[in-house]
């Protein structure tokens, strides 16, 4: 007996240990990819929801806790004349002055995230939409540009979480209106509120550009057909498109192949508003080594209205490049030769044109940019020599068929 009771005495504090570690809320696992809890804001809470501003203090919106006036609006809900937006299903939220909603996750220390929200405005032209994470960053997304005619978009913003002592940490993520309306019940709409956990993609040994096809980036909702847009983001280490910077004032979309036509993968980025949409990298190259940047570009399918074309940067060389299809594709590769003048050298893209869809003639679009590379010149003679017999083929087999 006495050996058994040696073992439990011993045994006890290591399980109350264990159960002490089990319960903290860092051993809690990290939010998973896809929609935070009650992101969308169909949830209804007991009672149902209430039919105009919670005022001050927690809400009680499952999930989320709220500080201003927030107001649980609905599909086809009126103000005045006007209908409110509400982007997916029949709820969302609108921030009056000063207010926000915010929502506590588990995040892994170091680990970059691409937070995915839509939003709308209501009867400010100047509305605007902080989102931030305590300990991390926040950005202040103007909603004046209405990209789409469905009145409204949906964004990505990116995160670094802190490096806090253990595996894990728990942040606060936030959306707070920062206007102050003379009308109190104007102020930005949010739904659709998703979370990715992004990856820097290792770089191909022949090809001295990062993600460059495109494939990494924010988590796109199945039923995403405006895509995701992009704002200006200077920070390469806290960008939604890994790799990548928007160095612009203007948004790019990052479009998907179920809703929009891709020249190489799944994933690629529409080019909009003209010189007011950029996208960049910073790649590794070798002084007074020549290089050639190769890419698709082509259209979105997304009956946007030509010219279409490309002005593309490596260093400094700059070269424009147009979109003329060869038969029904809907894709072409471009390339740009340039002589690095140093170790890094700025490869840069954006639309000539400011298009618009001419289904509408008011969302806007844009050429599309993909299989990006930057190559030595040797490997860059083979492979435009490849895409050429490629296209070439395929004249062939169309003439043939006429």
């Amino acid at each position: 007996m006495a050996p058994s009771v040696a073992r439990m005495s011993v045994g006890l504090p290591m399980c109350i240990s264990f159960l002490l570690i089990c319960l903290s809320p860092r051993a809690s696992a990290a939010v998973e990819d896809g929609p935070l809890e009650n992101g969308d804001f169909e949830k209804i809470p007991a009672g149902g929801f209430p039919s105009a501003g919670m005022g001050e203090g927690l809400s009680t919106i499952p999930g989320w806790e709220a500080n201003g006036t927030v107001e649980v609006v609905r599909s086809g809900q009126r103000q005045g004349g006007m209908i409110l937006v509400v982007p997916h299903a029949e709820h969302a939220v609108r921030l009056g002055n000063e207010a926000g909603v915010s929502q506590s996750l588990a995040v892994e220390k170091g680990a970059s995230y691409a937070v995915t929200f839509s939003a709308a405005r209501t009867c400010a032209q100047l509305e605007s939409l902080n989102v931030s994470v305590t300990g991390a960053a926040s950005q202040t997304v103007d909603l004046q540009t209405l990209y789409s005619v469905e009145g409204w978009d949906s964004y990505a913003w990116a995160f670094r979480a802190g490096n806090a002592a253990g595996d894990g940490e728990t942040v606060k993520l936030a959306f707070t209106n920062p206007g102050m309306e003379e009308d109190p019940t104007c102020g930005p709409i949010i739904d659709n509120i998703a979370i990715k956990k992004l990856f820097l993609p290792d770089r191909a040994e022949d090809n001295m550009v990062v993600n460059g096809d495109l494939e990494e980036g924010p988590w796109m909702f199945k039923d995403a057909a405006l895509g995701v847009l992009l704002p200006t983001n200077l920070d390469e280490e806290t960008s939604s498109l890994p790799g990548w910077i928007v160095e612009s004032n203007r948004a790019v979309r990052y479009i998907d192949s179920d809703h929009y036509t891709v020249p190489q993968g799944r994933r690629a980025i529409e080019l909009l508003s003209g010189k007011e949409g950029i996208i960049s990298q910073m790649v590794e190259t070798k002084p007074e080594k020549q290089y050639s940047l190769v890419f698709a570009m082509g259209s979105a399918g997304d009956s946007c209205q030509p010219p279409l074309a490309v002005m593309a940067f490596a260093g400094d060389q700059a070269q424009g490049f147009h979109f003329a299809p060869i038969g029904n594709s809907t894709s072409l590769y471009a390339n740009l030769s340039f002589i690095a003048r140093a170790e890094r050298t700025r490869v840069a893209f954006y639309s000539v044109y400011y298009n618009t869809r001419s289904d509408d003639h008011s969302s806007l679009c844009g050429p599309v940019v993909d299989d990006i590379k930057v190559l030595g010149v040797s490997m860059a003679a083979t492979m435009v020599e490849g895409l050429v017999v490629m296209s070439l083929g395929i004249l062939v087999a169309l003439l043939v068929l006429a």
